[in-house]
């Protein structure tokens, strides 16, 4: 006999769980007293909405779920965060949520919350566990579902009382992995399409992506000479240093990349589902019928046809599709071959930082002196907002497993982000990017990354304002600043205050020391750049946008 908290435990134990991000609460104290005993390490959280982006940001770097456990009620719609970034960004993870006794529902309860309403529309799937004797088979399920076809959240609300029962249950099993792959037959029709096409392009995203099928994809674009462009803030998934790179295909995309594929008459999308950001508001690739013809490769067959109609659907995971077109050669010399090193060569050009900018601090120097430091390896973690640009545009991304930001545009994910990453590669460096109001999101995990000796450094670009938003209400409401201003703290002093190393850098040349410090000093750190609001964008300032609406 064993309680349903002990089963819990075991259940993530047999599924291959290695760690779980909670904040604890008295409604699954059950388990928490089962992980005592466990290996599993438990890393307690300051806020349940890091907690969950810790989980998604596990989830994101090792295809494997992220383990989250939160309190009922404001526990749990506090997490709603990072299920929302997870199920838009087909991320694995399992959110459990410590549930009010069986006897009290359907009372408004204290903290109740009805999680398959409140989850119905940003989960994969939401069950409660009413009998613990049927915690192996669900929880088993859950790891199924968060990881089969499109991956996503999965919700477990487990009630207090369900977690104390005893009962007899049989050992939990670990779950069948599940793959999706090509037909030959489909194999043949891209081979013909490839053969018949004068200006294709190749475009990845979405998840199921390994270090082997980013490899083998980039054979492909060799055998083929096919210029590679990757989907917004999935970066990692191409050498942008290879001959074939064209960069990616994001918001505020080259306008040479965006020709180039308005142009292609043959689209290749693997992984993606290609939503509003990366088509540029669905107009890279008209929908419901792109002028371009299109093979779209995704593990879910929902996504095929759902937005744009493919001249090809092929229903496989990317790793699948590049393990089984790897092998195809082009049966003539492909007459695009120029056009892929001209693509490259805009790249290159786009992704070289300006040297010159408004204020004491000028970006692009900095971004230079990171790419001359950072290792090919390091993990690079942000959140949301104008200050992203500096980051997606000039750091040239070398290796898959190297990105963690949120495509879903959600504020405050980098913070936590590093430290899951931290957590899972103690050995390798973790830069998180943030803003001034995307840092204040989830700031607090700083003190998470303290608790548990994360040395991560976190780079603040400080500029007083919610820049996104200021630069759009300059552009359509110039001069009539309502609601996009901050008054922040010292960031270096608040880094300090949590045991943490702290540096404010006010110039440009101040930076490279600062770095070096931050390093040298063992400790997560944070750097802040004190940024003029002006140097809005790489290109523009928020003068340029105000006199030119």
């Amino acid at each position: 006999m064993k309680t349903g908290g002990q089963l819990i435990v075991e259940a993530l134990e047999a599924n291959g769980a290695d760690r779980v991000f909670c904040v604890p609460g008295e409604s699954y104290l059950a388990v928490l007293d089962a992980l005592h005993d466990s290996s599993i390490r438990t890393i307690v959280c300051r806020q349940e909405g890091g907690a969950a982006m810790m989980a998604d940001c596990q989830g994101r770097l090792t295809g494997r779920p992220g383990i989250c456990f939160v309190t009922r009620g404001p526990g749990a719609t506090n997490a709603s965060a990072g299920v929302h970034i997870a199920m838009q960004d087909s991320i694995p993870m399992i959110l459990f949520i410590g549930q009010i006794a069986s006897h009290a529902k359907y009372r408004e309860a204290f903290q109740e919350v009805d999680y398959h309403a409140f989850f119905g529309d940003i989960a994969k799937w939401v069950v409660e566990i009413d009998d613990a004797a049927r915690i192996p088979e669900l929880v088993t399920r859950a790891f199924a579902v968060a990881t089969s076809g499109r991956p996503g959240p999965v919700i477990v609300s487990l009630p207090e009382d369900m977690l104390v029962s005893e009962v007899d249950a049989p050992a939990a099993l670990p779950f069948t992995p599940v793959e999706t792959r090509p037909g030959d037959a489909e194999l043949d029709e891209l081979e013909k399409l490839l053969g018949e096409a004068k200006r294709p392009f190749v475009i990845l995203g979405g998840t199921r992506w390994s270090d082997e099928a980013v490899a083998r994809m980039q054979r492909i674009s060799e055998n083929w000479a096919l210029p590679v462009g990757v989907s917004f803030r999935r970066q990692m998934l191409f050498d942008h240093l290879h001959e074939n790179y064209a960069g990616d295909v994001g918001i505020g995309l080259n306008p040479k990349l965006a020709s180039a594929i308005k142009q292609a008459d043959l689209i290749l999308l693997v992984g993606g589902r290609f939503g509003e950001m990366p088509s540029s508001d669905y107009t890279l690739m008209k929908s419901p019928y792109p002028d371009q013809k299109l093979v779209h490769v995704h593990v879910d067959a929902n996504e095929l046809g759902r937005v744009y109609r493919p001249t090809l659907a092929i229903n496989a995971s990317p790793a699948a599709f590049v393990e089984a077109f790897a092998g195809r050669r082009p049966k003539a010399a492909p007459v695009w071959a120029d056009e892929t090193k001209q693509r490259h060569a805009d790249y290159l050009a786009w992704s070289t930082p300006p040297k010159t900018g408004p204020g004491a601090v000028r970006m692009g120097p900095i971004m230079d002196y990171l790419e001359g430091e950072l290792p090919e390896d390091a993990i690079i973690c942000n959140g949301a907002g104008n200050f992203a640009t500096w980051m997606h545009r000039f750091h040239r991304f070398r290796r898959y497993n190297t990105q963690a930001a949120p495509t879903s545009g959600s504020m405050g994910y980098g913070v936590p982000a590093g430290v899951g990453a931290k957590s899972l590669f103690p050995e390798r460096e973790v830069i998180v990017w943030a803003g001034d109001g995307d840092f204040l999101m989830h700031g607090q995990e700083f003190a998470t990354a303290v608790q548990y000796d994360l040395p991560v450094i976190v780079v603040i670009l400080n500029n007083g304002i919610y820049g996104t938003i200021r630069m759009h209400q300059e552009r359509d409401y110039p001069g009539r600043v309502s609601g996009t201003s901050l008054k922040n703290p010292d960031f270096a002093a608040y880094a300090r205050a949590f045991g943490g190393h702290g540096e404010t850098v006010e110039t440009t040349d101040a930076f490279a020391p600062a770095f070096e410090r931050a390093r040298a000093s063992g400790k997560p750190a944070i750097i802040e750049i004190r940024l003029d609001p002006e140097a809005i964008t790489p290109a523009r300032t928020l003068t340029d946008i105000r006199e030119k609406r």
